[in-house]
C-alpha cells in the first residue's frame, strides 16, 4: 500500500517541479546569437534581427548568402561566371532555376540559399544575377 501511495506523490512532485526545470534547461541550451525572424520577438538580447527592406541588391544578397557555396563549389554549386558548370542548369530553364533557388535542391542546395529574409522576388533577382554572369 505504501508503494501505491508513493507513486502518485512522485508524479505530483514531478508535475509541480518539471515546468521550472524545463524552462531552465531550455534557457541554458538556447543558441547564443540565434537570428530572429522578421515579425517575431527575439528570444535573447544577443540575437540579431535581419529584415529585408527590399532595397538590397542581388549582388549584395549573393555575397551575403550565396557566395560561400557558389564561390567554393560546395556540394556541387556552380561557380559564378563558370559557363561550363552553368550550361546544364540553364538548359532546364529559368523557372526550374527559380524553383531550385526558392525551394532548395537536394542534397546540397538549401531553400532560399539560407537567405530566410529574402522574398521570392529577391531569390529570382539573385538567380538572374548569377545566370547573367554566364551569358
Amino acid at each position: 500500500m505504501k508503494k501505491l501511495l508513493m507513486l502518485p506523490l512522485a508524479l505530483i512532485s514531478f508535475l509541480v517541479f518539471a515546468g521550472p526545470i524545463e524552462d531552465e534547461i531550455i534557457a541554458r541550451i538556447h543558441q547564443p546569437g540565434a537570428v530572429c525572424l522578421q515579425g517575431q520577438a527575439c528570444a535573447s538580447s544577443q540575437a540579431t534581427s535581419v529584415a529585408s527592406t527590399g532595397s538590397e541588391s542581388p549582388d549584395a544578397i549573393y555575397k551575403r548568402s550565396c557566395a560561400t557555396c557558389h564561390d567554393l563549389g560546395i556540394a556541387g554549386a556552380p561557380a559564378l561566371a563558370n559557363v561550363e558548370q552553368w550550361a546544364p542548369r540553364l538548359e532546364k530553364g529559368m523557372e526550374t532555376l527559380y524553383a531550385s533557388g526558392i525551394n532548395g535542391l537536394a542534397p546540397g542546395m538549401p531553400a532560399r540559399g539560407m537567405c530566410f529574409d529574402c522574398s521570392d522576388d529577391d531569390i529570382r533577382a539573385v538567380v538572374d544575377y548569377m545566370t547573367a554572369s554566364v551569358q
